[in-house]
C-alpha cells in the first residue's frame, strides 16, 4: 500500500507546486494519465508480497492463498505460483488473493505466524483462520477443492444459487 501512496503523492505534489508557479493547464491532464489504476481483485487474481501488506485488511473479504519458500529460486515456489496463474479466474470467483514470501530474513508477520520450514502452501479463509497447509506443491484444482469444502464457501454458493437448497 505504501508504494501506491508514494506514487500518488509524487504525482500530486508537483502539480500543486506547478499551479502556484503558473504551470501550464495541460500539465494536470498528462499527470492524470500517468497515474496507474490499482488492480481490481474482482477482475484479476492479485499476487501480493507478504512484506508489503497487512493480512488483517482481508478479513471477511478475501481468502488468502499463502505461498512461502526460503528463496525465490525454489522450484516448488515457482511451480506453485505457475499453477495459480493457470487458473486465475477460478480463484477470483472464490474471492482469493495470493500472498507470496520468499525472503525469510525479512520476518514478515505472516511468516512469524505460519513458521514455515522451507516451502509451504497455506489457505487462510475469510474468517482469518489457517484452514489448510501443506509442504508441497498443490495443483490449482486441488486448492479449489479445498476452498470449496469450507463452510463459508458453501454458504456463498447457496446465496448465489438459491435453487440448490
Amino acid at each position: 500500500m505504501k508504494p501506491v501512496w508514494t506514487l500518488v503523492f509524487a504525482l500530486i505534489f508537483p502539480l500543486a507546486l506547478g499551479a502556484t508557479e503558473g504551470g501550464s493547464p495541460a500539465a494536470p491532464e498528462t499527470a492524470a494519465e500517468e497515474i496507474e489504476v490499482a488492480p481490481n481483485p474482482d477482475e484479476e487474481l492479485l499476487f501480493l508480497d507478504a512484506r508489503e501488506i497487512d493480512v488483517r485488511d482481508f478479513i471477511w473479504t478475501r481468502r488468502l492463498i499463502v505461498v512461502m519458500a526460503d528463496t525465490p529460486e525454489d522450484p516448488q515456489f515457482t511451480r506453485q505460483l505457475a499453477a495459480l496463474r493457470e487458473r486465475d479466474m477460478e480463484f477470483v470467483a472464490r474471492d482469493a488473493v495470493v500472498i507470496f514470501d520468499a525472503h525469510p530474513a525479512d520476518r514478515s508477520p505472516l511468516r512469524q505466524v505460519l513458521r514455515p520450514r522451507g516451502f509451504v502452501t497455506a489457505i487462510i479463509d475469510k474468517d482469518g483462520e489457517v484452514k489448510a497447509r501443506r509442504p508441497a506443491v498443490r495443483s490449482g484444482r486441488e486448492l479449489m477443492a479445498v476452498i470449496d469444502r469450507f463452510p463459508t464457501r458453501r454458504q456463498e454458493v447457496l446465496e448465489r444459487l438459491p435453487s440448490g437448497r
